[in-house]
This record gives C-alpha cells, structure tokens and sequence, in this order.
C-alpha cells in the first residue's frame, strides 16, 4: 500500500491520540456538590458521579477547601448542566467538562482561583482547553485571587502528606 493512502489514516489516527474527543454527554440536575471538583447530577433515575476533568480543587480540611466547593455549589447546585466525557476514573467516577447555560464550570473554578489547572491529568483535556486552563491559572495566580492569595498547598501534595 503506497504511503499516500496511508497518511490520512495515521494523521487521524495522531489527532485522536494527542486530542481527546468527547464521545458521551450527560444532561442533567445537579442534586450534590461534594466538593469543588466532584459533583452528582442525576439523569431520569440514574445517578452520575463526576470529577470535574481538567482542575482539582483543595480537599474539603485544607484551605480553600470549604470555599471551593461553596463557590461551584453556588453556581450550579440544583441547576441542570452537560456534561461532556470520555472516560471513567479508577473510583468509576466520569471525568468530564461541566458546562451551564454554555459556561464551562471546569475554568471557572480556576478562574476564581478556586482549583488548580491538574497539569499531571492534561492530556485528558483537548489541546485548546489545556492552554485556556494554564492561561486562567496564570491570570489568577498573578491577580492573587481565591488560593492565590495565600501560599496554598496544592492538593497532590495535600493527600501525599495525608
């Protein structure tokens, strides 16, 4: 077979691997906020558990912990939200990008200084939505704002020492 029948096939094939695409979406309400990355939304009667791909938040005994979560709370508890995934984590949680009313949740928690842009976890996020996530971490690392105004542990180090 000639290379020049192959090359769509392997840029495809490159795209994919370096790009994750969102194969699934769940519509539904948000019914808990455990903490400022993990949500439940039930869909009919199906409960989802959700990690909030892209961001982790501080655990709810460090600081910034209780805050974090009442900030995603206040925006989408109770609220119906899409969720764009492509995967299960080990816990069999979806890790997905939340969004409500076309706003991703995910960058506004690291916009408000709220999470982390979880950097180990990128490659889970497609190459657009990493660079806008390092750039809001950026922004609210240098404005100081939420964690950023103290020198927070981050939270894979938090649970390391935990």
């Amino acid at each position: 077979m000639k290379l020049t029948k192959l090359l769509p096939n392997l840029c495809l094939a490159l795209l994919l691997a370096i790009s994750p695409v969102f194969a699934d979406t769940i519509t539904g309400k948000v019914t808990r906020v455990a903490d400022g990355d993990t949500i439940t939304v039930l869909r009919g009667k199906t409960q989802y558990k959700i990690r909030l791909v892209g961001i982790d938040a501080p655990e709810k005994t460090q600081a910034y912990g209780n805050q974090s979560k009442l900030t995603l709370s206040k925006a989408i508890a109770g609220q119906t939200v899409t969720v764009d995934y492509n995967k299960k984590d080990r816990y069999g949680r979806i890790i997905g990008k939340v969004l409500y009313n076309g706003q991703d949740m995910n960058l506004r928690q690291i916009q408000l200084g709220m999470a982390w842009h979880y950097k180990a976890y990128e490659r889970e996020q497609d190459v657009e939505d990493r660079s806008i996530y390092a750039q809001a971490e950026y922004v609210a690392q240098r404005d100081r704002l939420g964690l950023w105004a103290d020198k927070a542990i981050p939270p894979w180090e938090f649970r390391r020492e935990e």
